[in-house]
């Protein structure tokens, strides 16, 4: 990985850091979600006239990672609402890492080195390492939580062989995100008939300014696996929980324990084998 490709990852794990603490505290996941891709769709639809069509090996890959999405934030969803967030979220973004190391090796012969394997391991010890804070995270929500990682590699994995298919990572990006985006809606209306989605301007449009900011951080990241190992960018782009910890202990007066700074050390110690 070159440290331009390093560079631009650590970015776009600082933009998935700051979406997720502006939608920080909102006790409806569902909700969040919904207006995150009803915002991602339309960003999309506007954007898309002025990038070429992706190439039609790349169409399956599009269709399937905007399914994956979808479960993706089921997962997620049922993850918080089982476990506590602070052990729920290390746990999903650690394991993925590793998951998205092995998904590489078996679709797209990917052989990492040992350098960037310790790197890997290094940056999902240190994350999982965060939601053990001596209690123990119910069974389900662990379930969950492994469950969400599980979907984090699947579609990591397949959005990094699209992206290299479509012949434009950007192009890629905006039609998985846009047809990801349409399924959020009528989701929402099933599972909540009659629910009004506008709850006032300044909460649904923070919502609606995560989305965006989250397409911009994964387009990035798309286009990172397109030039350097999945696995590798998997784990530079999971770093963002280290972004996480200073805007918690910034904006939310949240605790910089010595367990936490320890993982962080070990986190970045990983994140320095990677480039």
């Amino acid at each position: 990985m070159t440290l331009s490709i390093a560079a631009i990852v650590l970015f776009a794990a600082l933009l998935h850091a700051s979406w997720n603490a502006l939608l920080k505290g909102g006790g409806d996941g569902l909700w969040s979600m919904t207006v995150m891709g009803v915002a991602t769709a339309i960003a999309c639809a506007v954007a898309l006239p002025f990038l070429p069509w992706p190439l039609r090996a790349s169409w399956p890959f599009i269709a399937a990672s905007a399914l994956l999405h979808v479960g993706y934030n089921a997962f997620l969803i049922r993850a918080y609402r089982s476990g506590d967030f602070g052990s729920a979220y290390p746990i999903a973004r650690g394991s993925s890492p590793m998951l998205v190391t092995l998904g590489a090796a078996l679709t797209a012969g990917e052989s990492p080195t040992l350098l960037n394997v310790a790197g890997i391991l290094l940056v999902s010890i240190g994350i999982i390492s965060l939601a053990f804070r001596g209690k123990r995270l119910p069974e389900t929500g662990i379930f969950y939580a492994l469950g969400t990682g599980v979907f984090i590699a699947a579609y990591s994995v397949t959005d990094g062989i699209g992206g290299r298919l479509s012949g434009n990572a950007i192009a890629y990006t905006l039609w998985m995100c846009l047809l990801w985006g349409a399924t959020a809606l009528p989701v929402y209306l099933l599972m909540r008939p009659g629910r009004d989605l506008w709850r006032g301007t300044r909460v649904t449009g923070l919502a609606a300014i995560g989305g965006i900011v989250s397409v911009a951080a994964y387009g990035i990241v798309i286009f990172a696996m397109t030039r350097a190992p999945m696995g590798s960018v998997s784990a530079l782009r999971e770093t963002s929980v280290l972004f996480a910890i200073v805007l918690g202990r910034l904006f939310f007066a949240e605790p910089l324990t010595a367990r936490r700074i320890a993982s962080a050390l070990v986190i970045a110690a990983g994140a320095i084998c990677l480039e």
